[in-house]
């Protein structure tokens, strides 16, 4: 089975036993004796065991299995609130309460991740340091390389460009020659537009849930969308200053807050314009936000199962010719 499919498995296994325990818990046939047998351990047994056993089974990484377990977890609690009836709920209220563990825990991720982006980017900015490095060393001097430290990286880069963009150089960024995007396609003023709508909803979509639903479910979804627009915000700093640079025999490829895609220049095969529609697959990487990729890269061997590289910049031709020329270089 191709492995794109294969991790899509337990989101489709959560997806069917809620569709299926919710019509078992709201019915009333011989199924549930009538109503007499609507027993929450059901839901729980394949919510709690199953899953977790399927996101091992059908990811290779164990660190992905464990996290793409705890959040489907965590999310098949929220659904079973509303499918289990609660005069059958016994365990479930103990599960429900640790919402506020899970909520505990992300506070805490977000906290850390903030004071160590503002030490991080005092020290880089009088070291005049790569503001990735200034960000990811000191995560990974105390997590190591792992998904956890990547996570706590990407929060990282999100809230010192929500917070001290103004201070970050793009020439600080390691590179000889530096590429952009922000003007790709209008990359830069579609990032912008989509803040305005962000801005322009919270109000209208947080009265709209306190009055037909609840005022917790409205501050719920208020907050979500905050932490949202926080994200966007760091996008669209982040568009402008941060770049897509050749340094020494590499290519990094920085790209928004995300990180960054190092290919080195020995193992570029081919390198050349691209004018058409890229669908995504589980060998190719993309780095546009809208149009189509006008870069297209194909590797000598796969990185991270990668063999094909699409990317949009502002100045296709010139990239192009500027990666051959320091690949026949190296």
């Amino acid at each position: 089975m191709k492995p794109s499919i294969k991790s899509k498995i337990p989101l489709a296994f959560l997806t069917l036993i809620s569709i299926w325990w919710g019509y078992y818990y709201a019915s009333l046939n011989a199924l549930n004796e009538y109503g007499n047998a609507k027993h929450e351990w059901l839901f729980m047994l394949d919510a709690l065991l199953v899953l977790p056993i399927l996101c091992f089974l059908c990811e290779s990484d164990k660190q992905k299995a464990l996290l793409k377990a705890a959040i489907l977890c965590c999310t098949s609690v929220y659904i079973g609130s509303f499918i289990i009836p609660e005069q059958n709920k016994v365990i479930f209220h103990f599960l429900e309460s640790g919402r506020y563990f899970v909520l505990a825990i992300i506070l805490v991720l977000e906290l850390s991740a903030l004071v160590t982006v503002c030490l991080a980017v005092r020290a880089s900015l009088a070291k005049k340091e790569d503001p990735d490095l200034a960000v990811a060393n000191p995560i990974e001097k105390v997590f190591g390389s792992s998904l956890f430290s990547s996570i706590l990286s990407l929060e990282g880069r999100v809230w010192s460009f929500a917070l001290f963009a103004s201070q970050i150089q793009s020439s600080a960024y390691r590179g000889n020659q530096h590429f952009y995007y922000d003007k790709k396609d209008g990359a830069h003023s579609n990032l912008l537009g989509f803040i305005l709508l962000i801005v322009i909803e919270i109000p209208l979509a947080h009265l709209l849930l306190h009055f037909l639903w609840s005022s917790t479910a409205a501050n719920i979804a208020t907050g979500l969308t905050l932490f949202g627009l926080v994200f966007f915000f760091a996008e669209y700093k982040a568009v402008g200053k941060r770049p897509v640079s050749i340094h020494g025999n590499n290519l990094i490829i920085r790209y928004g807050v995300y990180a960054p895609f190092t290919i080195p220049l020995s193992n570029v095969s081919e390198i050349c314009p691209n004018n058409v529609f890229v669908k995504r697959s589980s060998n190719v990487k993309r780095f546009n936000y809208s149009g189509v990729p006008n870069v297209a890269i194909k590797l000598c061997s796969p990185i991270n199962g990668k063999t094909d590289v699409y990317l949009g910049v502002n100045s296709p031709d010139n990239f192009i010719n500027s990666v051959k020329h320091a690949k026949n270089a190296a």
